[in-house]
């Protein structure tokens, strides 16, 4: 017989049918005459109740633990219980991985988060981890078909670069140099190293994204990045995921449409697709994440100029730890503002000033040279703040290297890139949504780490 998966028993399971299902017992008691155990296979958040006769499964059902794998046979009958529609009448009960009650550290009552992070490897099987990531899998398969619809092309960026495109400088190193060898110089000589230069684990995929799109016209990169940024904040991961369209002849509010058109769509997928996944997340985690999906998928995104939003937060009556004043980088308590009180919706800020943003941002013309802003965008999103950051990308030649100049940068590094601007540029965009940060507000989890399976940080590479 065919294994049937829970999920599908508890939504379209027929009565009277005999069916076969394996999982992992979340729970086990016994009453008289029977034994009752929750089975769960992470199809769904709900387990199953398998009802087990004694005389003729007791052996069999003493034998299995919180904890153990089993496989069970039986007819799906009409659930007795309150909350549930069928249940499973035991045939069959047959233990596949035994479980230690006494040391299986997963009892039935709540864990912190901070206790389920050092047991990595157990905690998806917890109801928390288990919706987390099906909705990190709702919001992968949303992605790519957003830009699948609309004829992006997927592509791989490296992992390993020898460029800073974020130019922050906080990179890993990727080297084959014995590093532990008696008698180091205090200066290494990388011509000696396996790429003959240093060499980084990749910051963003955007620079090799623009190589494609300015062959392809449409293409998105969507795949793991590094940053050696010595954070411990409940928002910053050192190695997490990121979705990176670019787009050819495309300007900066062709940009910000398309990613407004993004963030829709994939709210309402998930929505869609796990109702009950969000509505634990509405009812466990956050009572926000329901209307902070809807305010995403029918609220229109208001646009406004950096120096607008300036002079927003001059005028508001709100206190902000960091003062408010045109050149700053906002923080977090000046997006938030925006987003949650002013305008109660998400919001577009565009035309940064050139000084804060990066060396490949189109410089805007007829600019105040003491004022210089660059087409830059962040979309800021009640209850988070940013969540997507783009840009249009510098096309002409003499002010790319220019700005690459006035960063610290070495124009013949960039060789390539600039090469870009040589044959056939054309004004192109494109932004960066960090994945862990999209998942980490759709579900309304406070730490980061929890959005992600195995999560690196400052000190903790376990697993």
């Amino acid at each position: 017989m065919a294994h049937t998966r829970i999920g599908d028993l508890l939504k379209n399971g027929t009565v009277g049918t005999l069916i076969s299902l394996q999982g992992w017992v979340r729970t086990k008691r016994e009453g008289k005459g029977v034994g009752f155990l929750e089975v769960n296979d992470g199809s769904c958040l709900a387990s199953i109740q398998v009802v087990v006769d004694l005389e003729s499964l007791g052996d069999a059902l003493r034998q299995v633990a919180t904890g153990a794998a089993v496989q069970v046979a039986g007819c799906l009958v009409t659930s007795q219980g309150k909350g549930q529609r069928v249940e499973v009448q035991a045939q069959t009960l047959t233990l596949v991985g035994p479980a230690d009650a006494e040391t299986y550290p997963l009892q039935k009552k709540r864990h912190s988060f901070e206790f389920l992070r050092e047991i990595a490897h157990l905690r998806p099987r917890t109801n928390s981890f288990g919706a987390v990531f099906r909705v990190r899998n709702a919001c992968a398969m949303a992605i790519h078909e957003f830009f699948q619809e609309r004829g992006f092309l997927w592509v791989h960026t490296p992992l390993i670069t020898t460029s800073d495109c974020e130019g922050a400088g906080e990179r890993f190193q990727v080297t084959s140099l014995n590093l532990t060898q008696p008698g180091l110089p205090s200066t290494l000589d990388f011509a000696a190293d396996f790429f003959g230069r240093p060499a980084y684990l990749t910051v963003s995929g955007q620079l090799e994204a623009e190589i494609m799109a300015l062959a392809f016209t449409n293409v998105y990169t969507f795949g793991p990045t590094f940053r050696a940024e010595n954070s411990n904040t409940s928002r910053h991961l050192a190695e997490f995921w990121m979705v990176e369209p670019e787009m050819a002849f495309c300007d900066l509010e062709g940009d910000a449409d398309l990613a407004e058109a993004f963030l829709k769509h994939i709210f309402r997928a998930v929505l869609e697709r796990c109702p009950e996944d969000m509505a634990f997340f509405q009812e466990r985690i956050s009572d926000r994440v329901l209307a902070n999906a809807q305010t995403i998928i029918e609220q229109p995104f208001a646009r406004i100029t950096y120096t607008e939003a300036i002079a927003i937060l001059e005028q508001s009556d709100r206190s902000f730890a960091f003062p408010v004043q045109w050149g700053m980088d906002l923080q977090s308590e000046h997006e938030r503002f925006l987003a949650e009180v002013h305008f109660q919706r998400p919001v577009v800020v565009m035309d940064y000033p050139a000084g804060i943003k990066a060396f490949y941002m189109r410089l805007n013309d007829g600019d105040d040279p003491q004022r210089q802003t660059v087409r830059a965008m962040d979309i800021l999103a009640p209850g988070i703040g940013e969540i997507v950051g783009g840009s249009q990308r510098e096309e002409r030649l003499e002010i790319l290297e220019q700005r690459l100049e006035s960063v610290g940068l070495h124009p013949a590094d960039y060789w390539w890139y600039l090469d870009l601007r040589r044959f056939g540029s054309v004004p192109h965009a494109g932004f960066g949504l960090g994945f862990e940060r999209l998942v980490q507000f759709m579900t309304g989890m406070g730490n980061i780490r929890d959005v992600i399976p195995f999560p690196r940080y400052p000190q903790n590479a376990e697993f």
